[in-house]
């Protein structure tokens, strides 16, 4: 049978489905939980919508991002597993590279060889396996973060930030970097998208126009990856 067809066969949505809706719900539990937890520590409903308003529009420019690179992993692996796996990880290079190892472990080179059935079941498991470590520590360290925080910070809730606010930096400097030295595309999406986002801070802050902060992140990225296709 044709790889392709066992990749978008009704059973394959069907099968994906499933983790996709769980995560909604898990998402949905954790949003009614906070507006719960919210309401307990004194944050009044205009706080809370403002924060929910915020955290949407912010979301959109990296979903898009999402979404467009998904197409790729669509042709090769189904648009089904491709839904399902960036549902969870969001990383198409990720998933690209995993899917890659598993057709490889078989003979089959992804996206130039024809797809096999056996090969299409390597690379879905060897991209579900190879990430389930990150679910495992998730899981592990979560209940244990809280005294974490408390012996790094000391208690200090300013410390506290400036290592977190710390970390995230490093986080998507280090992301950023790999892209950078390649002196492509790449890095002159990473560069616009760095100006962008420069330029729209400084202006909504000076002219505290507050839509223009809770969509600086989404422009950003949207002018910079259309800029870099267009030349």
């Amino acid at each position: 049978m044709d790889a392709m067809k066992i990749a978008n066969s009704i059973p394959m949505w069907i099968a994906c489905g499933i983790p996709v809706i769980l995560v909604i719900a898990q998402a949905l539990i954790f949003a009614k939980k906070s507006y719960s937890a919210g309401k307990k520590i004194g944050l009044t409903e205009k706080q809370m919508k403002n924060a929910i308003k915020s955290s949407a529009i912010t979301s959109i420019g990296p979903s898009i991002v999402i979404l467009v690179t998904m197409i790729s992993l669509i042709v090769s692996m189904g648009a089904p597993v491709s839904w399902m796996r960036l549902s969870f990880i969001g990383s198409v290079n990720y998933e690209a590279m995993a899917a890659g190892f598993g057709t490889a472990s078989v003979g089959v080179q992804l996206g130039a060889d024809t797809l096999t059935p056996l090969a299409l079941d390597m690379a879905v498991w060897t991209m579900i396996l190879g990430s389930i470590g990150w679910i495992i520590f998730a899981t592990i360290s979560a209940s244990r973060m809280d005294k974490v925080q408390h012996k790094i910070s000391g208690g200090d809730p300013a410390k506290l930030m400036a290592i977190s606010s710390a970390a995230i930096i490093g986080a998507f400097s280090s992301m950023s970097s790999s892209h950078l030295i390649k002196l492509n595309k790449n890095s002159v999406a990473c560069v616009l998208g760095a100006v962008f986002m420069a330029i729209l801070l400084t202006i909504s802050e000076k002219k505290n126009i507050k839509w223009l902060k809770e969509w600086n992140l989404t422009i950003s990225i949207l002018a910079a990856m259309i800029i870099t296709a267009v030349i």
